[in-house]
């Protein structure tokens, strides 16, 4: 029963590893620009590093980098298009 199990746990271990692998392949591939504006993203920049947003598309095999305004614009036309579409449905 015990080897059933380490072998459970070297099989999540190694599946993990694999996500890990693929997610630090697509991590080289970070735009130095946002995708709409075409801001210059510094990795060094801690700032830009915890506020920037990041979109993998793992099957497509790309990475999108949007800048907070862009991103925080992003979010504001999708709540107004929700709320219009919420109005046309009532």
């Amino acid at each position: 029963m015990t080897s059933a199990s380490r072998k459970l746990r070297r099989s999540k271990t190694k599946k993990a590893e694999k996500d890990m692998q693929s997610k630090l392949g697509l991590f080289e591939q970070i735009p130095d620009k946002c995708l709409t504006c075409e801001e210059k993203f510094d990795k060094t920049n801690k700032e830009h590093v915890s506020s920037w947003n990041v979109v993998v598309r793992e099957k497509e095999k790309k990475v999108n980098l949007y800048c907070p305004q862009c991103w925080n614009n992003a979010k504001e036309f999708i709540k107004e298009l929700k709320e219009q579409l919420g109005e046309t449905n009532v």
